[in-house]
């Protein structure tokens, strides 16, 4: 049985925040619930690393092969990368022996979207 879950490819028009902007309204709880988890998730440095990697590696996707020379052990490595997906932040797939990994196509949307305005 295999592991592998299929990535949709989502036009620049099917993607849309998942919360207002900061100063357009209050947060409801489920949106604050929503992005406190991924705000978290990328406040550890070696996460906020893995994500970036992934995120400005070419094609849009990296091999964890690719993406693991963080300056901790493998099973680390795979332990933030979990975290990452559990957040929402990004979504993987199995070929083979490797997993490939992938930015959630709304989430880069979704958090600037958030903080656009903030700085008013």
């Amino acid at each position: 049985m295999s592991n592998a879950k299929v990535l949709p490819v989502l036009q620049p028009e099917a993607v849309v925040p998942c919360c207002p902007p900061l100063t357009a309204a209050s947060l409801s709880e489920e949106d604050s619930v929503r992005m406190a988890a991924m705000f978290k998730a990328l406040g550890d440095p070696v996460r906020l690393r893995l994500f970036s990697r992934v995120a400005s590696h070419e094609g849009g996707e990296a091999c964890v092969c690719d993406i693991q020379d963080v300056g901790v052990s493998q099973p680390t490595v795979s332990h933030h990368l979990k975290k990452l997906r559990e957040a929402g932040l990004l979504t993987s797939e199995r070929r083979g022996t490797w997993v490939y990994y992938r930015v959630e196509p709304s989430v880069l949307a979704a958090m600037a979207g958030m903080l656009a305005g903030a700085g008013r």
